[in-house]
């Protein structure tokens, strides 16, 4: 008898993604990423591994930052993700960890200002770089969708005050 396995339920997997905020003064840096049909913003996000170590790898592939030259790194905001996405594998539940990262204007100077995602066929997606001032966040597409909590921020050294951010489900959010 031969046995095949099942194929897993929507969300009954679950991945971590450790992400990062990193501001100077009151720009933060996010990743613009355009499509064809939509542009939009991420953080710096990576998962598997160990998070703190995927955490800076991330950091230094993507923005060139060593986070030893950095203030902070404490856990900022958590996001439960449980959004269908189109294609055949079930979608696996996806905990966002955003950590937050300060640096000074010097230190920026010297970071990247693209980065350079492998796809699947062995081409490259292209992201920029941007600084945003972070009041502005609520206005771009943002993924994780942080920009609300993120313009909501009295200071980008604010208290957060409630590390859960709402969850992220099809009832809330249509990818673009």
């Amino acid at each position: 008898m031969t046995h095949t396995p099942a194929t897993p339920a929507p969300f009954s997997r679950i991945k971590i993604r450790t992400g990062a905020l990193v501001f100077c003064g009151d720009d933060v840096a996010l990743i613009r990423r355009d499509r064809a049909d939509s542009t939009h913003y991420t953080p710096p996000v990576e998962d598997g591994e160990d998070l703190t170590a995927a955490l800076s790898r991330e950091l230094a592939e993507e923005l060139g930052l060593d986070t030893a030259r950095a203030e902070g790194g404490d856990l900022m905001w958590t996001v439960d993700q449980r959004v269908t996405r189109p294609g055949p594998t079930p979608p696996p539940r996806k905990l966002h960890l955003i950590y937050r990262f300060h640096i000074s204007p010097g230190l920026r100077a010297t970071l990247a200002e693209q980065e350079r995602d492998e796809l699947p066929d062995g081409s490259f997606e292209v992201g920029v770089i941007e600084w945003i001032d972070y009041r502005k966040a609520a206005e771009l597409p943002i993924f994780p969708p942080i920009g609300p909590a993120l313009a909501a921020l009295a200071s980008p050294r604010a208290a957060v005050t409630d590390a859960a951010l709402d969850a992220v489900t099809d009832a809330n959010y249509t990818w673009v």
